[in-house]
């Protein structure tokens, strides 16, 4: 399957590819370097802080990050795999470009580490306890089919319920 990768768009829920369990990127291709520049791309556009490969509309285990906004910190990573969760916990406001406008407290662990190939098919480690190490599992939700308001505690969902609803009837 060839993707048209310049027609590439973010896709709000309830777009059904956000609710699949993505598969595994089977090579680093040309197509898929490209597919991973476009995302970063519209990533820096919306603006955000990561895009998974759901989010415009692929069902593939990847994803865009950059904790810092400046192009240099621009990763991709393929076939991502958490490990080591760190026992602390944390709250931290979280958004999604995929709902627009929803924000929620979600209860993530603090630090991380990840474990995924780069574009230049390299396999990569890194551990943060900082905002990285929550883009990465926000992210790796979406690759599960997993999103905020899977997350949300009671109360976010109440004060969200109008946009939510509101996304779903645009569809």
């Amino acid at each position: 399957m060839s993707v048209q990768v310049n027609k590439l768009r973010i896709v709000n829920y309830p777009h059904p590819v956000l609710r699949q369990k993505a598969q595994p990127v089977e090579a680093v291709t040309d197509e898929v370097r490209e597919v991973g520049l476009r995302m970063l791309q519209l990533m820096h556009e919306a603006p955000g802080v990561g895009l998974a490969a759901p989010q415009v509309g692929l069902a593939w285990r990847m994803f865009v990050a950059n904790a810092t906004g400046e192009p240099a910190d621009d990763m991709v990573f393929i076939n991502p795999v958490l490990s080591k969760p760190s026992r602390e916990v944390e709250d931290y406001e979280e958004g999604c470009l995929s709902l627009p406008q929803i924000k929620a407290e979600i209860r993530r662990p603090k630090a991380i580490t990840i474990t995924a190939m780069n574009l230049d098919g390299e396999t990569v480690s890194l551990t943060s306890d900082q905002l990285p190490a929550r883009i990465w599992q926000h992210e790796t939700d979406h690759l599960d089919g997993v999103l905020i308001i899977d997350r949300m505690t009671a109360a976010d969902r109440r004060a969200n319920r109008k946009m939510i609803k509101e996304l779903e009837a645009a569809d």
